[in-house]
């Protein structure tokens, strides 16, 4: 793909930079996390549905994921929603964790990205700055491609890791701490990089 492409070859003409780690890249997505998505069915050794009981079939909590190509750590944070608040939120948090550094932002394009609140905190932080030096770059992959999304493969493994421990989750509280605690102690697997077009090559 035409967009892959040019992430690849943006990555490629900052290679010094980003392994100096004078420039840091994350790539991000959001997971509106669902209960019934999670807890509300099985099936037993004889391939029959299990029904599980969910005390709210409406719950859902959305969270931010931030996986740095580079040394593979993953940040995870807690919202109510995504929106451009939320997100200028998050993107903070990941200058905390690199204070000496700017940052790459690799996402896909929802609408929050680019909301009017997030445009204003972009032009604020790389105000008078040339382009090589701003503070945060944000780069939008390819639409309606989230398998060029690393975060995805790790969503997908923490929502199998759920329905495999559903018949603890009886409320949806469980879930959120289930999932929080499946990030703290990484009880899943990094994507490998080399399978995505947009890093394949930087790798």
């Amino acid at each position: 793909m035409k967009k892959n492409q040019e992430i690849a070859k943006i990555l490629e003409e900052n290679r010094e930079e980003i392994e100096a780690e004078k420039l840091v890249v994350y790539t991000i997505d959001e997971c509106h996390l669902r209960y019934e998505d999670v807890c509300g069915y099985g099936w037993n050794i004889e391939g029959k549905p299990i029904e599980f009981p969910i005390d709210d079939y409406n719950a859902r909590q959305t969270y931010y994921g931030a996986l740095n190509i580079m040394t593979g750590d993953f940040i995870l944070q807690e919202h109510k929603a995504g929106n451009g608040e939320n997100t200028i939120d998050f993107i903070k948090e990941l200058q905390k964790l690199n204070p000496s550094a700017r940052l790459l932002i690799i996402w896909d394009g929802a609408s929050y990205h680019s909301s009017e609140d997030f445009r204003k905190f972009l032009n604020e932080e790389n105000k008078d700055l040339e382009i090589n030096q701003w503070k945060i770059t944000c780069i939008k992959m390819a639409p309606y491609a989230p398998k060029e999304n690393p975060v995805e493969a790790i969503w997908l493994q923490l929502k199998t890791l759920l329905r495999r421990f559903r018949r603890f989750a009886k409320k949806f509280g469980i879930v959120k701490r289930m999932f929080k605690m499946f990030v703290k102690f990484k009880l899943f697997n990094l994507p490998d990089l080399k399978k995505y077009d947009a890093f394949s090559q930087f790798i």
